[in-house]
């Protein structure tokens, strides 16, 4: 081959990736859809209208989201120049935010990941975004800050993870096409089967590509994230680098654990993986128990709502006589009478892979004068069911009929109460529960 049709074919090569990094280029094929791009002057294009695909476009919620938010987005290759672009819609004047580099490598794959951190926002304002490189830029996107006080609902999927992510796909999708006024949204950890594979985060996104760009999501994370490819624990670093959470003060598991603010609810984020940990850090449990009680200190709020992948009970199983039913000795007897201590008024567990609503419960007693926090079991979102396999609990109120299916929650707050429902993708309503303040 000559020298020219090497520097042509090199040539070609070249723009293609610049092409794909401005989403100029049709799904499944080589063909121009948008010209004249400014990276692409080089190679004589006319100038006209100019995209960024930017991919896994996200919002991360903030410590206070009535004043911040953290934008992340992907690209399939380097994007130099980006600022993100953040107007009121009926104004044509933008503030803008810089723009970091968040790459990362896993799965023997570099991810060109981006991040920006909008501050100093005014409550109750509808705002838009986009990102800009130049003269592209990505189209604009809904951002809402919300009101001290103001009543909102928050959608909230249990595990995600599958072996196939249609069904999940299928439930996130039809979960905000009934929710589209929710304004925040929780994943319960376990998002993905296997923490290490890029294809499986892939496909928990797209679960939730439509409402990740118009809403903060808050993740939790669970023992899948810490799997490498060969089922063995590791670091989780693809969750770790997927979202940009508030900052805890921790210099060992930054991340690893949070807390935000949304409205008028202060939310705590744990991590319960302490025991895959164990072989790459230890103090986990000690250093979340002493931040918790600093951070309701500097944070307390109306309500307060715990976020927590593993169970707090301990349940029988059919086959295994030797199981005793009771509190669960590494979560449940750890930070249940930290909750109560605390007042906490709700807690969401995951992880078991069936909803059970127990109701209040106070120094491990059931109370039927709804004294402790509600404890809620949310259930599952993905295709990793076990039909029949746990026997109730003592404490369970309302269980889903077996085999069960995927189901999502609501959680609906105002100053007066916190209502929770658990709906099956259909939108068939199964329980329905009220929080008040005495």
């Amino acid at each position: 081959m000559s020298n020219e049709s090497n520097e042509k074919r090199l040539s070609r090569r070249r723009f293609l990736k610049a092409a794909a990094a401005l989403g100029v280029l049709g799904t499944g094929s080589a063909v121009l859809w948008h010209m004249g791009l400014s990276r692409l002057k080089d190679f004589g294009l006319p100038r006209t209208t100019q995209v960024i695909y930017a991919e896994r476009l996200r919002q991360i919620v903030a410590e206070d989201n009535g004043r911040g938010r953290t934008i992340m987005w992907d690209l399939a290759v380097p994007l130099e120049n980006q600022v993100l672009e953040l107007r009121l819609p009926r104004e044509d004047r933008a503030r803008t935010y810089s723009v970091h580099e968040a790459f990362f490598t896993d799965d023997g794959l570099t991810l060109y990941q981006y991040v920006a951190e909008p501050d100093q926002l005014t409550p109750g304002t509808h705002y838009r975004y986009r990102i800009v490189a130049g003269a592209a830029a990505t189209d604009w996107q809904d951002l809402y800050v919300p009101l001290p006080d103001e009543p909102y609902k928050m959608l909230l999927f249990p595990d995600a993870q599958s072996a196939d992510y249609g069904d999940w796909q299928q439930l996130a999708h039809l979960a905000w096409a009934r929710n589209t006024d929710a304004q925040l949204f929780v994943c319960m950890g376990d998002l993905v089967d296997n923490g290490e594979d890029r294809t499986q985060w892939a496909a928990f996104f797209r679960g939730i590509e439509e409402v990740m760009r118009v809403i903060p999501g808050a993740p939790v994370m669970g023992n899948h994230e810490t799997y490498d490819l060969a089922w063995k624990t590791r670091l989780p670093e693809a969750y770790l680098n997927y979202f940009k959470t508030p900052p805890n003060g921790s210099k060992a598991f930054e991340r690893y654990y949070y807390s935000f603010d949304y409205g008028a609810v202060h939310y705590i984020v744990l991590c319960t993986q302490q025991k895959e940990l164990a072989g790459f850090k230890d103090r986990l449990v000690s250093e979340q128990l002493a931040w918790i009680r600093r951070d309701l200190r500097a944070h307390r709020k109306r309500w307060n709502v715990v976020l927590m992948h593993k169970d707090v009970l301990q349940y029988r199983i059919h086959g295994r006589p030797e199981r005793e039913e009771g509190i669960d000795e590494e979560n449940g007897r750890v930070w249940m009478p930290v909750f109560d201590e605390l007042a906490i008024d709700v807690v969401f567990t995951a992880h078991l892979h069936t909803y059970r609503n127990r109701g209040h419960i106070d120094h491990f007693t059931k109370t039927p004068d709804k004294k402790g926090p509600l404890y809620i079991l949310t259930g599952v979102a993905g295709d990793v069911r076990y039909p029949n396999l746990w026997i109730d609990h003592a404490f369970d109120e309302v269980t889903l009929p077996q085999p069960e299916t995927d189901n999502y929650l609501t959680m609906d707050v105002s100053r007066e109460a916190i209502e929770v429902a658990c709906f099956l993708p259909d939108g068939t309503e199964m329980d329905r529960v009220r929080v008040t303040k005495r």
